[in-house]
């Protein structure tokens, strides 16, 4: 919060965005920081907190869905590390290529190449881990499986998570063109592709969420507190809009995202 009351959340030209975000902070109860971080820190901050909500949760779910999750962190030399996944080793060559010949680039930029925000890997199990119960695969069959490290698998890109503190209409855009390449430039099973923000305004909320074909859904770090706060306020329109999206499975609250990446 600055000076002047407005949270970091918000936009300080829109009063209803003032207005929800505080509502929200009132319900949560967090405490004043004492100094407010700057755009870049918070974005940081936020991607952490995500992370490490999902490392916390995820493996308290072994009993439905057992699995070797993996949380790498995203590295900021141009989404190199991208191309270690399986679904995405292919584009290492393209990529090799693209870096040597400056006409290639020219044709071809640089569009495949993605840094995710936030990633849950499903690492390959070894023969031995797969047939622990019962004898299921042997050295004739099943060759070519994402799950076996024994027949050269990959890491697998499970899900890929936007983080966003707000929403504009810039940021929305960033988010669907980087579930698109994901979508496109995939050989195999496309990951979970989703987005975390704190955006307040519903109106914002709906440029992202509405809509379907490239972002699973988007997920609000406080959905019930935004839901209470908006009814507070009265706004009919600004209601309706919210639910129009909660009851199309368009959004969601955070707790649900750990549950939806085991499906």
């Amino acid at each position: 919060m600055d000076a002047h009351g407005v949270l970091t959340n918000s936009d300080s030209s829109n009063e209803t965005s003032k207005s929800l975000s505080r509502l929200i902070a009132e319900q949560i109860g967090s405490g004043q920081c004492k100094s407010r971080p700057d755009g870049q820190k918070l974005g940081d901050r936020f991607e952490g907190h995500v992370s490490d909500f999902l490392q916390d949760v995820l493996p308290r779910l072994a009993h439905v869905r057992p699995a070797k999750w993996a949380f790498p962190p995203t590295s900021t030399r141009k989404g190199e590390d991208f191309f270690e996944f399986e679904q995405y080793n292919h584009l290492k060559e393209l990529n090799d290529l693209v870096r040597t010949s400056r006409r290639i680039r020219a044709s071809l930029g640089n569009d495949y190449v993605i840094a995710p925000d936030v990633v849950v890997v499903l690492n390959p199990l070894s023969d031995k881990e797969i047939n622990d119960k019962k004898f299921t695969v042997d050295n004739l069959s099943g060759l070519s499986s994402a799950l076996r490290a024994d027949t050269g698998a990959r890491p697998f890109l499970h899900a890929s998570i936007s983080c966003k503190w707000t929403l504009r209409s810039d940021r929305a855009q960033n988010a669907r063109s980087e579930a698109l390449n994901l979508i496109r430039n995939r050989k195999g099973r496309a990951p979970h592709i989703a987005v975390v923000t704190a955006e307040p305004l519903p109106s914002r909320l709906a440029s992202l969420a509405l809509g379907t074909g490239d972002i699973d859904c988007v997920y609000h770090f406080a959905l019930t507190e935004l839901r209470f706060a908006a009814k507070s306020k009265g706004k009919e329109d600004t209601l309706e809009l919210l639910e129009t999206m909660i009851d199309g499975k368009r959004l969601k609250d955070i707790a649900d995202l750990p549950l939806d990446l085991v499906v």
